[in-house]
Parts: C-alpha cells; sequence; structure tokens
C-alpha cells in the first residue's frame, strides 16, 4: 500500500472531506478537532462490560479510550474477530474516539498477533502498545540488535495495515527500562510504523534528574503519552518501592515535561492510567451500582487535573 506520514496527515486532517485507507473515517480524524484526546486505559474497568464501558467512561468525562486487546483484555486476541467489533460499536454510540490499544504484538510472525493487527486496522485504530521486549543471555548490544532486526519486520507489517506500533517505556530489567535502549530498538525505523508510547511516570523512576535527556533522544518517535504519577515509598519490609499515587501528588515534574511537550511539539493521543489503588476494600464490598459511581468519582479527580494543566499550559 502507499505509504504515508501519518501524524502529518491527522495534523491537517481538516480535510475531512478525503478519502482516507481505513475503515472507520471518523476514528482517525480525531485530530481534526482535537489535537491530543485524553483516553482512559480500559485496564482498570475490566470488570464491566463493553456498554457499561462505554457509558462510564463518557460519565467521566474522557475523549476516549485506550483498549485492551491482549490476555485478559476487554477483548481477548483469540476472539477478536468477533468482540473487537462489538466494542467499538459500544464506544461508538458513546461518541467515544479508540484510537489506540495495548497488545501483546510484538512481532510480526505469529498468527494470533497478524489476526489482531488486522482487525485493529479494519476498525480504524491507529496505534497499539507493543507487547514487551526482554533481554537475553547474550550481551545488551547483541540483544538489541536482534530486536531491531525483529522490529523492522514488524514495520513490515504495519505498513500494510497501516497502523503504527508504539513501545512503552517501563521501568525495570525489560527492554525500555534504561529508556535509551530504546531508541537502539527503533533508530533505523519509520516512526510512522513503529514509534513510542511515551511513560514520564517509569521515565522519571529511572532517570531522576535527567529523565528529560532520553525523552530528547526519543522525540521523533513518541506518538503517545501516558499519564500517572508515583512517590518513593518503603512498604511493610522497608524496602523502597515506587509507588503510583494520584496526578499532582508525586514527584513528576510535570512544569518542565509540559514545557518540553509544547518546545518538541510533541502530540497524539494520551492514556490516563490509574495504577494505585481506585476502591478501597470496604468499598470494595458495596453493591456494583455504588462501586461503579464511586469510581466515576476518583478517575474524575485526576481526569479534572489533567484538563486543568491542558489548559493552563497551551494543550489542547
Amino acid at each position: 500500500m502507499m505509504k504515508m506520514d501519518r501524524r502529518n496527515f491527522i495534523k491537517t486532517a481538516g480535510m475531512a472531506g478525503m478519502a482516507v485507507p481505513f475503515a472507520n473515517a471518523s476514528n482517525v480524524l480525531f485530530k481534526a478537532k482535537n489535537k491530543m484526546p485524553i483516553c482512559i486505559f480500559s485496564k482498570h474497568l475490566q470488570w464491566l462490560d463493553y456498554d457499561e464501558t462505554a457509558e462510564v467512561i463518557k460519565e467521566i468525562g474522557f475523549d476516549g479510550v485506550d483498549l485492551t486487546v491482549r490476555r485478559g483484555g476487554h477483548v481477548k486476541p483469540e476472539n477478536v474477530e468477533k468482540n473487537l467489533p462489538m466494542a467499538m460499536e459500544a464506544f461508538r454510540k458513546k461518541d467515544l474516539v479508540v484510537p489506540m490499544m495495548a497488545s501483546n504484538v510484538n512481532n510480526g510472525e505469529e498468527e494470533v498477533h497478524k489476526k489482531v493487527l488486522k482487525a485493529a486496522s479494519k476498525e480504524g485504530i491507529q496505534f497499539y502498545r507493543m507487547g514487551y521486549l526482554s533481554y537475553g543471555e547474550q550481551s545488551i548490544i547483541g540483544t538489541l540488535q536482534d530486536h531491531a532486526r525483529q522490529m523492522k519486520e514488524l514495520a513490515k507489517l504495519n505498513d500494510e495495515l497501516g497502523i503504527t506500533g508504539v513501545y512503552q517505556n517501563h521501568s525495570g530489567g525489560r527492554v525500555g527500562g534504561p529508556v535509551w535502549d530504546i531508541w537502539h530498538v527503533l533508530k533505523d525505523i519509520d516512526p510512522d510504523l513503529i514509534g513510542v508510547q511515551y511513560d514520564v511516570r517509569h521515565a522519571t523512576v529511572e532517570g531522576g534528574y535527567s529523565w528529560h535527556r532520553g525523552m530528547e533522544l526519543l522525540k521523533p518517535w513518541i506518538g503517545n503519552l501516558v499519564f500517572k504519577d508515583f512517590l518513593w515509598q518503603k512498604n511493610a519490609k522497608g524496602e523502597w518501592r515506587a509507588t503510583s499515587v494520584p496526578l499532582g501528588e508525586g514527584m513528576v515534574d510535570w512544569p518542565k515535561y509540559f514545557e518540553l511537550l509544547k518546545q518538541w511539539d510533541i502530540s497524539g493521543p494520551a492514556t490516563m492510567h490509574y495504577e494505585y489503588p481506585i476502591l478501597t476494600e470496604e468499598e470494595k464490598k458495596m453493591s456494583h451500582s455504588k462501586k461503579v459511581k464511586r469510581t466515576i468519582e476518583v478517575m474524575q479527580k485526576d481526569l479534572l487535573t489533567l484538563r486543568g494543566w491542558f489548559e493552563k499550559y497551551g494543550l489542547k
């Protein structure tokens, strides 16, 4: 198929009448109205069915959904051809965009991965978060070179299907923890085929005061943004752990982050993660309707915080 620069295309998507090579044009052209739609990671609502998930997301006030299409997710890979259209229909009824999904896909060889990407492309999903890559027993550079070859093959499949893979930098021992290692894997790959879902929370955990250097290295590849916060705290064993907290209550340098987003003109769909407990143990015992109500209240707090920051720093 003809290759195109998806990010530049969407930035100029005021030409909404032109034909696009996706099944659901309204899902792709979301940036014509909103340069950076705020989505919710549906992992946190997997206890709800598709219709109720859509209702809750709409009531909270999100623009769209970062849908889990993976093992244990809202849509399971083996059922993707049947269930993904059902989920998408529920979200469209509530006028929610689904520009992105979280998947297990990290290669283009496995048939189940091909099936997931074909179904997602057909539904107009633009980005998929990839499954993580691991370090092997060989050298760090040798491992990264192997992964780079693997990603080049996956990029070919993405090009055929008109979809973009994004790799999340996540703290820990896997590829993406140090952040700079992602650059070694992607440096020779078109960012419109495979890019990065940049997570400033995890970058801060690993980078401390220098997290922005890794962000600068990856900036041409950043296609999605993750919003969440954390604190270093001691657990019951006296061990220091990076503990997720509501937005603005942690250690992420949000003014610096938003300054860089504007300076480097980084945009794309944003996804909100709620990795801290939404309900207390006592609240989990409440009736279904009361749990839904409390979930909405908690999630709205972070969303209002983020929308306030978008307004303050001039992001839309």
